[in-house]
């Protein structure tokens, strides 16, 4: 990992200078000192936060270094992105001998602005979202999505107690957790404990996401006993209406295959309304092919942080909302929180409940 936090930290010194140079150019006043050495520090600073408040048993100074280094980063990310388009439209503009001075001022506002909406979206709580899906044979039920909380070092339990709130408002039929739940950091039996709290009449049921593989699959396991989650694993239940429940191990990090998820659901009553949870946003047709009534999943954050959306767009055919695949529906969330960067930008958390045959 320490190889990884280099890079990691070689690529943000590399925006800060990218920021640096387009201040610089905008205000040569400046000097190329000062965005030198805030660039250094910066990026020490960032690297400590992303090595050593890792495994760390937490504690103020921790938790500060996490919330600046990670916040700091998606700043930088944001500031890079707008930087690097005015640079580009700063030289279309040359090319018509048109007057850039403006810029400058432009460049602060606008970075004011948009580091302001991305910070009142990372710390604002998320907001419950509604959606309506028909399933033929199924009860008239309303389902709880909880995905990608990556709890821990980034999100307090009071912010969980707060979102789980929301959900019991709610009175939902069933919990369907996505995954990505808990990340690192202490006190997580304090976090499965809350969870647990939550009583759905029908049952709390969830997956696997690629980070409960990353930070232990023993760990992450023993979090889903303790909050009384029924975990589903190339796996299938029912719930005590008769509706069937399957979920996957992640695709990407377990390597799962479409004839896997194929072989998960033929073993299923073909005339009993199945719902398949995958934390992976993948092998939709496969579902609705196998007989599956209704998909959910998680794990893109809907990119997080615009434009990195875009990004995310490369690898996932459907990256967020409500599709139709085949006749199935196919939900993808946004999630509860954020990973790593407490900032949302264009691409705000949800909690979602899905009403069924409303």
């Amino acid at each position: 990992m320490s190889v990884f936090y280099i890079i990691f930290s070689v690529v943000v010194f590399l925006m800060q200078l990218t920021v640096g140079a387009w201040l610089l150019k905008c205000y040569p006043q400046l000097g190329w000192k000062i965005p030198l050495l805030f660039s250094l520090f910066l990026t020490g600073l960032v690297y400590c936060g992303l090595a050593y408040t890792r495994g760390s048993s937490g504690g103020f100074f921790i938790s500060a270094l996490y919330y600046v280094a990670y916040t700091w980063f998606g700043l930088i990310f944001l500031a890079f992105c707008f930087c690097a388009f005015l640079a580009i439209v700063c030289w279309a503009l040359s090319l018509f001998h048109v007057n850039t001075a403006w810029m400058g001022p432009l460049t602060l506002v606008s970075l004011a602005v948009i580091w302001s909406m991305a910070l009142w979206g990372g710390f604002s709580s998320p907001k419950v979202k509604h959606i309506t899906v028909n399933i033929p044979g199924a009860p008239r039920m309303k389902l709880a999505l909880l995905s990608d909380t990556h709890l821990g070092m980034g999100v307090s339990l009071a912010r969980f107690d707060k979102a789980l709130q929301k959900i019991e408002a709610e009175k939902p039929d069933a919990l369907l957790v996505l995954g990505d739940i808990f990340e690192y950091g202490p006190h997580s039996e304090a976090y499965a404990a809350r969870l647990a709290q939550v009583k759905a009449p029908q049952g709390s049921y969830g997956v696997l996401g690629n980070h409960e593989y990353y930070v232990g699959y023993g760990d992450s396991k023993e979090f889903f006993r303790q909050s009384a989650v029924t975990l589903l694993e190339n796996a299938s239940t029912r719930m005590p209406n008769g509706v069937q429940v399957a979920g996957l191990k992640d695709i990407k990090t377990a390597g799962v295959s479409a004839q896997e998820v194929a072989h998960v659901l033929d073993g299923l009553d073909p005339q009993t309304p199945t719902i398949l949870l995958s934390h992976t946003p993948l092998y939709a047709e496969t579902a609705a092919a196998h007989g599956a009534n209704l998909m959910l999943s998680g794990h893109t954050h809907n990119g997080q942080l615009w434009p990195f959306t875009h990004l995310v767009k490369l690898q996932f055919p459907r990256v967020y909302g409500l599709f139709d695949v085949d006749g199935m529906p196919f939900y993808i969330t946004s999630g509860v929180f954020y990973w790593g960067m407490p900032l949302r930008f264009l691409a705000p958390a949800e909690i979602v409940i899905v009403d069924v045959n409303a």
